[in-house]
């Protein structure tokens, strides 16, 4: 019960380290796991149209939305199922299990829990079903090679791999094959001091490991995809880098196909980004229950961690690989982009200083212009002003009897200053005006 004292997410918060309890299970029992993927787009499914699926498989009213985990029973003609439902990031999972069930281990029928025209209904599909047997483990001096027998008439003997757990008090085996349901069969021997609580932990791990290592190896698919990609670019973008010194190509040509090198590479990092990250969570899951499980040999037969780590580890370590082998060559094409940019930021100021010197170069012819300009126009209007001031003077000159030559030349000299100081003034006061 919550309190005032207590911070809003406290409840949920512990609710949460109780949400995946492990059923406590003895010998002899039954679990049926199904995990349902959508092929795309995964993680933003419609959550809604799961927990319809579900109300279709209960009978029961759909779940309200942001329904997480749902517990119900279903009855077929093996027995009586406990079905745990849980809503995970990009798959939904139902786990059934059977106490006591009826027939043989591993016999026909065991997929009638969930119907496959249930299972056709829903638009995800399987990415792990797994078959998990737990049985009573055989005493007595031939105990092993009667568990050998019986694993032999379930299993693949050459893809089984066997281990001891809990300190040999059980025994786990499983050949990551599937039968002629879809499933992966797994068997758990269990001695009577092995409790319920234990086995039901075990068989999670199993149910984990078996799930989660289906996910994970989809980032090993991807990465294969995304290598294919990465192979067309790679020499695409050696091309580019090895042409950075050619002088004989712009640089704004280049940078421009590099940028379409780099807009894809972007592109390729965008689209795998959940699925790297998604693979990790995953491997590192998969490795944690390999753990938990250990690596207590079985005879002289392999281990659960030697059967994967001929493929399984390789495939992990492929998307590692494909994921650090994108980001080098965002990296190659970043530091490409940033010397090209230099290059063509060198080449403009080149053409900038080169502009401002065909500048400086027109600023002087237009000066000398100008200066020329202004002497021709000094004159033009001192002419113009001697021939109004001839024209002003006449009746003077003729009363005086002055000599209109003289008169004249000695007016040059007086206009021609006139004028051009006239001029001076009239520049420094178009000067003060534009500053």
């Amino acid at each position: 019960m919550t309190t005032a004292l207590d911070h809003p997410k406290r409840a949920a918060l512990l609710d949460e380290l109780h949400a995946r309890r492990a059923p406590r299970l003895q010998p002899r029992a039954r679990v049926v796991h199904l995990a349902l993927k959508h092929a795309h787009n995964a993680a933003n499914r419609d959550r809604t149209a799961d927990l319809e699926h579900l109300a279709a498989l209960t009978g029961e009213e759909a779940m309200p939305p942001g329904t997480r985990h749902h517990v119900f029973n279903l009855s077929d003609d093996h027995g009586d199922a406990e079905v745990t439902w849980e809503s995970h990031t990009e798959l939904t999972a139902y786990t059934a299990v059977v106490a006591d069930p009826q027939g043989e281990p591993f016999g026909d029928g065991v997929d009638a829990l969930f119907p496959a025209e249930w299972e056709a209904a829903d638009p995800a599909q399987r990415i792990a079903a797994v078959h998990v047997e737990i049985l009573p483990k055989p005493t007595g001096p031939d105990a092993d090679a009667e568990c050998a027998a019986l694993l032999a008439g379930w299993l693949d003997p050459s893809s089984t791999s066997v281990i001891r757990i809990y300190d040999g008090t059980g025994v786990l085996a499983g050949d990551f094959r599937t039968d002629s349901a879809g499933f992966t069969r797994f068997v758990i021997f269990a001695a009577p001091e092995l409790g319920p609580g234990r086995v039901g932990r075990a068989v999670q791990r199993v149910l984990d490991l078996e799930t989660y290592r289906a996910m994970a190896m989809i980032g090993f698919l991807r990465s294969q995809e995304l290598s294919a990609h990465l192979n067309t670019l790679d020499p695409r973008l050696l091309d580019l880098v090895s042409q950075l010194d050619d002088s004989s190509r712009p640089a704004d040509e280049l940078l421009h196909e590099l940028l379409s090198v780099t807009a894809e590479l972007e592109g390729l990092a965008t689209r795998h980004d959940f699925r790297f990250g998604a693979t990790a969570a995953y491997a590192a899951i998969v490795a944690d229950r390999l753990a938990s499980l250990g690596d207590d040999r079985f005879e002289a037969r392999q281990t659960l961690r030697e059967f994967l780590g001929r493929r399984y580890d390789p495939a992990i370590r492929t998307v590692v690989s494909g994921e650090a082998r994108l980001q080098r060559m965002l990296d190659r094409a970043g530091r490409a982009g940033e010397l090209l940019r230099t290059k063509v930021d060198v080449a403009r100021s080149d053409q900038s200083q080169e502009l401002l010197r065909s500048m400086d170069a027109r600023a002087e012819t237009q000066l000398q212009l100008q200066h020329t300009v202004e002497g021709l126009s000094v004159a033009a209007i001192s002419y113009y002003v001697l021939g109004l001031l001839t024209h002003l003077l006449a009746p003077v000159i003729e009363e005086r009897h002055l000599d209109e030559k003289w008169v004249i030349a000695g007016l040059v000299p007086v206009v021609v200053v006139a004028v051009w100081l006239g001029m001076r003034w009239v520049r420094s006061r178009i000067h003060r005006v534009r500053r």
